[in-house]
Protein backbone atom coordinates (compact mmCIF):
# COMPACT_ATOMS: atom_id res chain seq x y z
CA UNK A 1 0.00 0.00 0.00
CA UNK A 2 1.35 3.41 -0.79
CA UNK A 3 0.34 6.16 1.57
CA UNK A 4 0.84 9.72 0.67
CA UNK A 5 0.14 12.87 2.04
CA UNK A 6 1.86 16.18 0.37
CA UNK A 7 1.70 19.57 0.12
CA UNK A 8 3.43 21.68 -2.54
CA UNK A 9 3.14 25.63 -3.19
CA UNK A 10 3.10 25.63 -7.04
CA UNK A 11 1.76 27.68 -9.97
CA UNK A 12 -1.34 26.61 -11.83
CA UNK A 13 -3.41 27.33 -14.92
CA UNK A 14 -5.15 30.00 -13.28
CA UNK A 15 -2.54 31.00 -10.29
CA UNK A 16 -0.87 30.20 -7.48
CA UNK A 17 -2.49 26.98 -6.04
CA UNK A 18 -1.26 24.42 -3.29
CA UNK A 19 -1.10 20.95 -4.42
CA UNK A 20 -2.74 19.14 -1.32
CA UNK A 21 -2.75 15.20 -2.14
CA UNK A 22 -3.92 12.57 0.55
CA UNK A 23 -3.99 9.59 -1.22
CA UNK A 24 -3.79 5.74 -0.38
CA UNK A 25 -3.15 3.21 -3.54
CA UNK A 26 -3.47 -0.79 -2.82
CA UNK A 27 -0.59 -2.44 -3.89
CA UNK A 28 -0.78 -3.74 -7.81
CA UNK A 29 -3.67 -1.64 -8.56
CA UNK A 30 -3.55 0.86 -12.04
CA UNK A 31 -4.30 4.04 -11.05
CA UNK A 32 -4.86 6.94 -13.33
CA UNK A 33 -4.32 10.41 -13.49
CA UNK A 34 -6.81 13.14 -15.25
CA UNK A 35 -7.78 16.70 -15.00
CA UNK A 36 -6.80 19.77 -16.19
CA UNK A 37 -3.52 20.76 -17.68
CA UNK A 38 -1.92 22.54 -14.91
CA UNK A 39 -3.87 20.79 -11.97
CA UNK A 40 -0.47 19.27 -10.64
CA UNK A 41 -0.74 15.68 -11.80
CA UNK A 42 3.13 15.68 -13.22
CA UNK A 43 4.15 17.36 -10.10
CA UNK A 44 2.67 14.99 -8.36
CA UNK A 45 4.53 12.03 -9.75
CA UNK A 46 7.59 13.90 -9.68
CA UNK A 47 7.42 13.91 -6.03
CA UNK A 48 6.89 10.49 -5.31
CA UNK A 49 9.90 9.88 -7.53
CA UNK A 50 12.19 11.93 -5.47
CA UNK A 51 12.65 14.18 -8.60
CA UNK A 52 10.73 17.53 -6.66
CA UNK A 53 10.36 18.28 -3.05
CA UNK A 54 7.44 18.71 -1.21
CA UNK A 55 6.18 18.98 2.47
CA UNK A 56 4.50 16.20 3.65
CA UNK A 57 4.51 12.23 4.17
CA UNK A 58 5.03 9.02 1.39
CA UNK A 59 5.13 5.47 2.14
CA UNK A 60 5.50 2.64 0.18
CA UNK A 61 4.45 -0.44 2.22
CA UNK A 62 6.70 -0.34 5.20
CA UNK A 63 9.10 1.68 3.83
CA UNK A 64 9.31 5.25 4.34
CA UNK A 65 10.18 7.17 1.37
CA UNK A 66 9.58 10.92 3.25
CA UNK A 67 8.28 12.34 6.18
CA UNK A 68 9.50 15.97 7.99
CA UNK A 69 12.93 14.77 8.91
CA UNK A 70 13.96 12.44 6.00
CA UNK A 71 13.87 12.09 2.58
CA UNK A 72 14.63 8.66 0.56
CA UNK A 73 17.18 9.07 -2.46
CA UNK A 74 15.85 8.77 -6.17
CA UNK A 75 18.22 5.58 -6.77
CA UNK A 76 16.68 3.58 -3.68
CA UNK A 77 13.04 4.20 -4.56
CA UNK A 78 13.22 1.26 -6.92
CA UNK A 79 10.27 3.21 -9.87
CA UNK A 80 10.25 2.83 -13.22
CA UNK A 81 9.50 5.77 -15.31
CA UNK A 82 7.84 6.41 -18.69
CA UNK A 83 7.71 9.59 -20.11
CA UNK A 84 6.93 11.30 -23.09
CA UNK A 85 10.86 11.96 -23.23
CA UNK A 86 12.02 8.80 -24.35
CA UNK A 87 15.20 9.33 -22.84
CA UNK A 88 17.42 6.27 -24.19
CA UNK A 89 21.30 6.59 -24.49
CA UNK A 90 21.99 6.94 -27.96
CA UNK A 91 25.03 5.70 -28.38
CA UNK A 92 23.48 1.51 -27.37
CA UNK A 93 21.26 -0.52 -29.02
CA UNK A 94 18.35 -1.25 -27.03
CA UNK A 95 19.58 -4.66 -25.27
CA UNK A 96 22.35 -2.38 -24.43
CA UNK A 97 19.73 -0.13 -23.04
CA UNK A 98 18.12 -2.00 -20.81
CA UNK A 99 21.32 -4.01 -19.21
CA UNK A 100 22.61 -0.82 -18.41
CA UNK A 101 19.66 -0.89 -15.85
CA UNK A 102 20.14 -4.46 -14.71
CA UNK A 103 22.40 -7.47 -16.12
CA UNK A 104 19.30 -9.85 -16.21
CA UNK A 105 19.90 -11.02 -19.39
CA UNK A 106 16.93 -13.30 -18.74
CA UNK A 107 15.08 -10.47 -17.64
CA UNK A 108 15.82 -8.40 -21.03
CA UNK A 109 15.03 -10.74 -23.64
CA UNK A 110 11.72 -11.45 -21.82
CA UNK A 111 10.64 -8.08 -22.01
CA UNK A 112 11.92 -7.76 -25.24
CA UNK A 113 9.54 -11.06 -26.75
CA UNK A 114 6.33 -9.44 -24.63
CA UNK A 115 6.81 -6.58 -26.24
CA UNK A 116 7.98 -7.71 -29.97
CA UNK A 117 11.83 -5.67 -29.70
CA UNK A 118 13.28 -8.98 -30.19
CA UNK A 119 14.36 -8.97 -33.43
CA UNK A 120 15.86 -5.15 -32.96
CA UNK A 121 17.60 -5.51 -30.26
CA UNK A 122 21.08 -4.40 -31.46
CA UNK A 123 19.79 -1.48 -33.56
CA UNK A 124 20.56 2.04 -32.43
CA UNK A 125 18.22 4.06 -30.61
CA UNK A 126 17.82 6.61 -33.52
CA UNK A 127 17.06 4.05 -36.23
CA UNK A 128 13.81 3.27 -34.38
CA UNK A 129 10.15 4.22 -34.81
CA UNK A 130 8.61 6.59 -32.14
CA UNK A 131 6.78 3.60 -31.36
CA UNK A 132 9.10 1.36 -31.05
CA UNK A 133 11.66 3.88 -28.46
CA UNK A 134 8.39 3.81 -26.49
CA UNK A 135 8.60 0.62 -25.87
CA UNK A 136 11.98 0.35 -25.54
CA UNK A 137 11.47 2.90 -22.68
CA UNK A 138 8.63 0.91 -21.29
CA UNK A 139 10.78 -2.16 -21.07
CA UNK A 140 13.86 0.01 -19.54
CA UNK A 141 11.17 0.78 -16.90
CA UNK A 142 10.16 -2.52 -15.87
CA UNK A 143 14.47 -4.25 -16.02
CA UNK A 144 14.82 -2.91 -12.45
CA UNK A 145 11.47 -4.80 -11.13
CA UNK A 146 10.39 -1.94 -9.89
CA UNK A 147 7.61 -1.20 -6.72
CA UNK A 148 6.08 1.63 -8.45
CA UNK A 149 5.71 2.35 -12.58
CA UNK A 150 5.27 6.05 -13.06
CA UNK A 151 4.11 7.39 -16.57
CA UNK A 152 3.23 10.57 -17.78
CA UNK A 153 1.42 10.61 -20.89
CA UNK A 154 3.83 7.87 -22.62
CA UNK A 155 1.76 7.32 -25.42
CA UNK A 156 0.64 10.78 -26.02
CA UNK A 157 2.59 11.36 -29.53
CA UNK A 158 1.58 8.29 -31.17
CA UNK A 159 -1.09 7.45 -33.65
CA UNK A 160 -3.66 5.53 -32.79
CA UNK A 161 -2.84 2.16 -33.99
CA UNK A 162 0.47 2.10 -31.97
CA UNK A 163 -1.50 3.85 -29.13
CA UNK A 164 -3.70 0.52 -28.91
CA UNK A 165 -1.03 -1.96 -29.58
CA UNK A 166 1.37 -0.23 -26.76
CA UNK A 167 -1.83 0.17 -24.42
CA UNK A 168 -1.77 -3.71 -24.82
CA UNK A 169 1.75 -4.41 -23.97
CA UNK A 170 1.01 -2.39 -20.65
CA UNK A 171 -1.32 -4.02 -19.17
CA UNK A 172 0.17 -7.07 -20.46
CA UNK A 173 3.21 -6.42 -18.22
CA UNK A 174 1.25 -4.79 -15.73
CA UNK A 175 -0.43 -8.28 -14.84
CA UNK A 176 2.59 -9.93 -15.31
CA UNK A 177 4.61 -7.85 -12.74
CA UNK A 178 1.79 -6.63 -10.30
CA UNK A 179 3.68 -3.70 -10.49
CA UNK A 180 1.31 -0.54 -8.35
CA UNK A 181 1.53 1.91 -11.24
CA UNK A 182 0.10 5.26 -11.53
CA UNK A 183 -0.49 7.22 -15.02
CA UNK A 184 -1.00 10.67 -16.25
CA UNK A 185 -3.63 10.82 -19.20
CA UNK A 186 -6.11 13.40 -21.04
CA UNK A 187 -7.32 10.01 -23.13
CA UNK A 188 -10.93 8.59 -21.23
CA UNK A 189 -10.21 5.63 -24.06
CA UNK A 190 -7.44 4.77 -22.67
CA UNK A 191 -8.21 5.81 -19.04
CA UNK A 192 -11.15 3.00 -19.87
CA UNK A 193 -8.68 0.14 -21.11
CA UNK A 194 -6.18 0.32 -18.40
CA UNK A 195 -6.98 1.55 -15.17
CA UNK A 196 -8.77 0.29 -12.04
CA UNK A 197 -9.12 3.72 -10.53
CA UNK A 198 -9.44 6.94 -11.10
CA UNK A 199 -7.98 10.42 -9.60
CA UNK A 200 -8.96 13.84 -10.72
CA UNK A 201 -6.98 16.73 -9.88
CA UNK A 202 -8.15 20.10 -10.04
CA UNK A 203 -6.49 22.98 -8.96
CA UNK A 204 -3.85 20.82 -6.62
CA UNK A 205 -6.94 19.15 -5.51
CA UNK A 206 -8.62 15.71 -5.55
CA UNK A 207 -12.10 16.15 -6.80
CA UNK A 208 -12.86 12.56 -7.47
CA UNK A 209 -11.65 9.39 -7.03
CA UNK A 210 -13.52 5.85 -7.90
CA UNK A 211 -13.68 3.34 -9.90
CA UNK A 212 -13.42 3.92 -14.27
CA UNK A 213 -17.05 3.07 -14.27
CA UNK A 214 -18.18 5.34 -11.69
CA UNK A 215 -15.93 8.29 -13.06
CA UNK A 216 -15.64 7.74 -16.77
CA UNK A 217 -19.34 6.81 -17.16
CA UNK A 218 -21.13 9.45 -15.29
CA UNK A 219 -24.13 10.59 -17.65
CA UNK A 220 -27.65 13.00 -17.08
CA UNK A 221 -30.94 11.91 -17.56
CA UNK A 222 -31.52 8.94 -20.29
CA UNK A 223 -28.66 10.33 -22.01
CA UNK A 224 -26.62 7.28 -23.45
CA UNK A 225 -23.09 8.71 -24.08
CA UNK A 226 -22.02 12.45 -23.18
CA UNK A 227 -18.39 14.08 -24.44
CA UNK A 228 -16.56 16.89 -23.99
CA UNK A 229 -15.09 18.84 -27.12
CA UNK A 230 -14.02 22.06 -29.00
CA UNK A 231 -16.42 23.55 -31.51
CA UNK A 232 -14.65 24.16 -34.44
CA UNK A 233 -16.74 25.70 -36.81
CA UNK A 234 -20.71 25.82 -37.39
CA UNK A 235 -22.12 25.65 -40.79
CA UNK A 236 -25.09 26.56 -42.50
CA UNK A 237 -26.53 23.88 -44.89
CA UNK A 238 -30.10 24.93 -46.10
CA UNK A 239 -32.28 25.82 -43.44
CA UNK A 240 -30.28 23.65 -41.02
CA UNK A 241 -26.60 24.20 -38.99
CA UNK A 242 -24.11 22.07 -38.55
CA UNK A 243 -21.52 22.22 -35.73
CA UNK A 244 -17.59 20.71 -36.51
CA UNK A 245 -16.59 19.45 -32.82
CA UNK A 246 -13.33 17.87 -31.86
CA UNK A 247 -13.50 15.43 -29.41
CA UNK A 248 -10.01 13.83 -28.75
CA UNK A 249 -8.75 12.65 -32.04
CA UNK A 250 -12.29 12.32 -33.77
CA UNK A 251 -14.01 15.18 -35.80
CA UNK A 252 -17.99 14.86 -35.11
CA UNK A 253 -20.80 16.61 -36.48
CA UNK A 254 -23.57 17.66 -34.99
CA UNK A 255 -26.97 18.82 -36.68
CA UNK A 256 -28.45 22.34 -35.16
CA UNK A 257 -31.29 24.31 -35.67
CA UNK A 258 -31.36 28.52 -35.84
CA UNK A 259 -32.29 28.37 -32.73
CA UNK A 260 -29.64 26.14 -30.84
CA UNK A 261 -27.12 27.68 -33.22
CA UNK A 262 -27.38 30.94 -31.71
CA UNK A 263 -26.00 29.80 -28.41
CA UNK A 264 -22.96 28.56 -29.28
CA UNK A 265 -19.97 30.31 -31.23
CA UNK A 266 -16.55 29.00 -32.46
CA UNK A 267 -14.38 28.21 -29.44
CA UNK A 268 -16.68 26.73 -27.31
CA UNK A 269 -15.86 23.96 -25.43
CA UNK A 270 -18.90 22.17 -25.44
CA UNK A 271 -20.97 18.62 -24.50
CA UNK A 272 -21.73 15.94 -27.26
CA UNK A 273 -24.35 13.73 -26.03
CA UNK A 274 -27.53 11.48 -27.37
CA UNK A 275 -30.90 10.87 -26.10
CA UNK A 276 -32.85 8.39 -28.36
CA UNK A 277 -30.13 8.41 -30.87
CA UNK A 278 -30.03 11.74 -31.77
CA UNK A 279 -27.16 13.67 -31.06
CA UNK A 280 -27.44 16.68 -28.93
CA UNK A 281 -24.72 19.74 -28.61
CA UNK A 282 -24.99 21.75 -24.64
CA UNK A 283 -22.68 24.51 -23.17
CA UNK A 284 -20.46 23.16 -20.38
Amino acid sequence: MIQIEIQKKLYGSMSEMNLDVNLTIEEGSFVALSGESGSGKTTLLRILAGLESAEGYIKMGEEVWQDSSFVKEIQKRQIGFVFQEYALFENMSILQNLLFVSKDKNLAFHLLKITDLTQLKDRLPNTLSGGQKQRVSLCRAMMNRPKLLLMDEPLSALDIDMRNKLQKEILLLHKEFQTTTIFVSHDPSEIYKLADRVVVLNQGKIVKDGTVKEILRQTQGSQKFSFRGELLEIIKADIIFIAVVAIGQQIVEVVLDESEMKKFKVGDEVQVSTKAFAPTLSSV
